[in-house]
């Protein structure tokens, strides 16, 4: 009967595997702190821009 499944006597034989799925979870990890800091980045500049026209919205309909 075939085997399916590899399981190597020698153990050492799991460290590359063991070092790249470490690599790609640091590197998850990264990306998805950097795509959070460049959201909260985008959020902060549109309430910045979304007040600044709702205060010249609000100005221009005062009457005088």
């Amino acid at each position: 009967m075939m085997e399916f499944l590899y399981f190597p006597e020698d153990k050492s034989e799991y460290i590359p595997a063991v070092l790249m799925l470490l690599l790609f979870i640091v590197a998850a990890a990264v990306t998805m702190i950097w795509i959070i800091k460049a959201s909260q980045k985008e959020e902060h500049t549109f309430d910045q821009n979304y007040s600044i026209n709702e205060q010249k919205n609000h100005e221009s309909k005062e009457p005088h």
